[in-house]
């Protein structure tokens, strides 16, 4: 379980919930009320990074045979129908 402070209460206390995260401890920052970040274990921080990257190889990796797309067919796709351009890039437009 979390805890949830307040930014201020985290920011007059910060040596106190900097060391609940280095014991393990998740606290939760509040403003008006609202979660907006939290402090977490180094660890647990690790631990994400790690699994993003696997589900971006995992992704790649099913991706792998898949047709590959020039860069001006990309900048092409890319601009289409936003009005800058006819949707035909040209080397210019990559310039």
């Amino acid at each position: 379980m979390s805890e949830s402070v307040t930014i201020r209460e985290a920011r007059a206390h910060l040596a106190e919930v900097v060391d609940k995260a280095e014991a393990g401890e998740v606290t939760v920052l509040t403003r008006k009320g609202r979660r907006v970040a939290a402090l977490v274990p180094i660890e647990v921080l690790d631990a994400l990074d790690e699994a993003a990257d696997e589900l971006a190889a995992r992704e790649a990796e099913r991706h792998r045979d898949d047709p590959t797309v020039g860069m001006a067919e990309l900048l092409a796709d890319l601009f289409e129908g936003d009005g800058k351009n006819s949707g035909t890039a040209t080397a210019d437009d990559a310039a």
